[in-house]
């Protein structure tokens, strides 16, 4: 089981070791739930499913409302009134065109009694929920799976450092004292950076980290360009404490380069396979 509040493994117990976080009583205990509401969280919800295929159960009371990714539900209760519209305008919807995520969001609103919805990201992977508390987060652009709306959800223009870590030149600006589930290609791991201390992440591993803390990409090797290229790593980001960074076990630009060779080799007259069944 994960903390929802931090993020690091728990036991059977009442409340997080690192964090203090209070866990629902039993949730340790229910094979299927790797996660629950902190005492804190101003959004009711549990974290199901596995880690390979996490999805988040989120309970809503009675007139409550929760904004999630278009597409992201799997499944809701007959009482819940799904509406969907352009966040922050026209000009919120161009930014979000920018950082690859749908122009659309979507709002989910219990009508005349409690009611769940279920939310998944469109990969494998984790999903997990942050306490903003009124800090300030940035999120790679396909992380974002919903908030509540307490949550203030913008753009931050990243520079040619997005571009150049491969996530565009705008990130997901998170921001307010709501909850926000933020999903993964594979598991998320988070990692606190004491202050003056340095950390380097793979450019494709990034889901999120502290807005404050200061950044920059560069290329992995000090030594030269051949030898980051030759490590098969070539542009890192290095990051400056304090702060924390959360990151993804996986890289779906990795694996894409992986299955790549695999694919047959088209041709003018047809595929391989198309060939081999006479098409």
């Amino acid at each position: 089981m994960r903390c929802p509040n931090c993020g690091n493994e728990v036991g059977p117990d009442a409340a997080c070791r690192a964090c203090g976080a209070v866990l629902r009583a039993g949730a340790a205990a229910a094979g299927d739930v790797l996660a629950t509401t902190s005492a804190s969280s101003t959004l009711r919800y549990q974290l199901v499913g596995g880690n390979a295929f996490a999805c988040a159960r989120v309970e809503l009371a009675a007139g409550q409302s929760i904004l999630a990714e278009a597409g992201a539900m799997v499944s809701m209760s007959g009482n819940v009134d799904l509406q969907s519209r352009m966040q922050g305008g026209v000009m919120g919807a161009l930014r979000r065109m920018v950082t690859r995520e749908s122009v659309f969001v979507s709002t989910f609103t219990a009508m005349g009694g409690p009611a769940e919805v279920l939310l998944a990201p469109p990969v494998p992977g984790d999903v997990i929920g942050l306490e903003l508390a009124g800090r300030t987060l940035l999120v790679q652009s396909s992380s974002w799976l919903a908030s509540d709306p307490e949550t203030r959800i913008d753009t931050e223009f990243a520079g040619f450092r997005g571009l150049f870590a491969g996530e565009g030149l705008f990130f997901i600006r998170l921001s307010g004292r709501g909850t926000a589930l933020l999903s993964s290609y594979g598991a998320i791991v988070r990692r606190p950076i004491p202050a003056g201390g340095r950390y380097v992440v793979d450019t494709g591993h990034v889901v999120a980290f502290d807005a404050a803390m200061p950044y920059q990409v560069r290329k992995a090797s000090r030594r030269g360009w051949l030898r980051s290229i030759v490590s098969g790593e070539a542009l890192v980001a290095e990051f400056a404490g304090p702060g924390e960074v959360w990151l993804q076990t996986r890289n779906l630009q990795a694996l894409a380069g992986a299955l790549f060779p695999l694919f047959p080799t088209q041709h003018q007259g047809g595929s391989d396979l198309g060939r081999l069944f006479g098409d």
